[in-house]
């Protein structure tokens, strides 16, 4: 079920969905870059204006699904006017900053972006343009990425799925409900058995 803020700005309601803090994992494949599996962290919050703030960390899976070197980094703003159509400003740690829009499906929380202006600083890598598809599927969301170079033409290069994190007013809740005869979770922690003794 999605709650919808109390403070939360009354335009950005068709955007619910997005709020809270999501991880998980997905593939990065793109001509002239090493393909991976890559974890990552997407964070979506408000602050009661008429905009979502948006941040993502991904970095690079080894073999045993362990975290790696840093692999993208993002930042930007999010909003949606009364025709469902969304905008966000986007700046990402390869130097690129970038105006994306789209717009909200209808009856389904699916949004189709495409980039409207690319800038680039003299250090980033070759890129023209990109697409992204982000959906609220039951209860998890995912999205896929296309991007463009003076290479390559448009084509998918990240997607990712997943999963929302329990915020700290869902963890007290669960926390209430645990049961009174809970065992004593720190004497699981001593290996050799014997109860926790802070003195020893």
């Amino acid at each position: 079920m999605i709650e919808i803020p109390s403070d939360l700005h009354p335009d950005l309601v068709p955007l619910v969905f997005l709020l809270g803090k999501w991880e998980g994992a997905g593939v990065a494949d793109f001509p002239g870059a090493e393909k991976c599996n890559f974890g990552q962290e997407v964070v979506f919050s408000h602050d009661g204006r008429d905009f979502l703030e948006y941040t993502s960390h991904s970095w690079v899976l080894d073999a045993d699904g362990k975290m790696g070197r840093p692999l993208e980094s993002e930042s930007g703003y999010w909003r949606i006017d009364k025709d469902r159509k969304v905008e966000i400003v986007m700046v990402r740690d390869q130097g690129v900053a970038e105006v994306w829009y789209g717009e909200l499906a209808d009856q389904k929380p699916q949004i189709d972006l495409a980039t409207d202006a690319v800038a680039r600083t003299g250090a980033s890598g070759p890129y023209t343009g990109g697409k992204r598809l982000y959906g609220y599927v039951k209860g998890d969301l995912m999205w896929v990425g296309e991007k463009a170079t003076p290479e390559v033409p448009l084509r998918p290069y990240m997607s990712a799925h997943l999963k929302k994190v329990a915020d700290q007013a869902s963890l007290e809740e669960w926390a209430k409900n645990l049961p009174e005869d809970m065992p004593d979770g720190v004497a699981f922690f001593n290996q050799d058995g014997t109860p926790y003794n802070p003195n020893a």
